[in-house]
């Protein structure tokens, strides 16, 4: 399943998109795209919905963050030995780990805008993992069986504030609009291996980012179950799992947003994303 909240920003509805692509209301259904309902059973449920007989929505309906009532959005940092070397950073022997405010989360095509005092507004495409039930001391074996399913993760960063202001990374990542998710929640069974997912990021039709989770340097069922040891996982947590090569820090001279840019994102079989940037007022 294809699982999404449409809608004006903090009026969301919840929705699925169709056999043909459309999208279809849950609010009938279900109140809203996490919590207990991104719980197996009640996903369970939710696949045998007979999507034909759900109210269509009309138009082009602005989509919301894919999931509501996040806890916690932790970041890996480095988690691609590719994108470690052009940063100019050793591949790590445990993955870092960091968070960013729940305050960045924002839809797939929602402005990005630029911080005030921001000179290195910087782009990572990112496969985002949604937890569905809680998570705590699993084992690496099992920890799938604790996730509800996958999506496309915008880490957007500003690394002037992430690298020369002292501190943790934190304040460099978690800027308003610095976390657009979506476009929607695929679900688990929808994709057979998330360790070989294709990742692409252009800025202006330029491509910048084109790599494969393949590369990542430790897995998705890995990540679960580390951080599991850590905190418990709680459903509707993300985690935001690193990012290829491609990035404009490692360019030669940097590269980074501008307003009036235009970013595009996708990874396969989770949809796309687009953002136009501009400076925050």
């Amino acid at each position: 399943m294809k699982l999404l909240r449409h809608g004006e920003a903090g009026n969301e509805k919840p929705g699925i998109l169709d056999a043909d692509g459309k999208i279809r209301d849950l609010s009938g259904v279900i109140g809203d795209i996490g919590g207990a309902h991104l719980h197996p059973d009640a996903l369970a449920r939710l696949a045998t919905l007979d999507t034909t007989t759900l109210p269509l929505v009309a138009g082009n309906p602005r989509l919301g963050p894919c999931v509501s009532g996040t806890g916690k959005f932790i970041c890996i940092g480095l988690n691609y030995a590719d994108h470690a070397a052009e940063s100019g950073m050793a591949v790590p022997s445990e993955p870092v780990v960091f968070m960013k405010a729940t305050s960045a989360i924002t839809g797939p095509n929602d402005d990005v805008l630029i911080p005030r005092g921001s000179t290195k507004t910087d782009w990572e495409v990112e496969l985002g993992v949604v937890i569905g039930k809680t998570a705590k001391y699993v084992s690496e074996a099992d920890a799938l069986d604790y996730v509800a399913g996958y999506c496309v993760a915008h880490d957007v960063s500003e690394r002037a504030f992430q690298a020369e202001r002292q501190g943790q990374w934190t304040k460099g990542k978690s800027c308003d609009t610095f976390g657009p998710i979506g476009p929607w929640l695929v679900t688990r069974d929808e994709i057979a291996d998330p360790q070989n997912l294709a990742m692409r990021l252009s800025v202006n039709g330029e491509t910048m980012q084109n790599g494969s989770t393949k590369t990542m340097v430790y897995g998705v069922s890995f990540l679960v179950s580390y951080l599991s040891q850590f905190m418990s996982l709680q459903p509707g947590d993300i985690i935001s799992t690193g990012t290829p090569p491609g990035v404009g820090m490692g360019m030669k001279p940097p590269r980074y947003l501008k307003a009036g840019d235009v970013v595009e994102l996708e990874i396969e079989g989770l949809g796309s994303q687009k953002q136009s940037v501009h400076a925050d007022s």
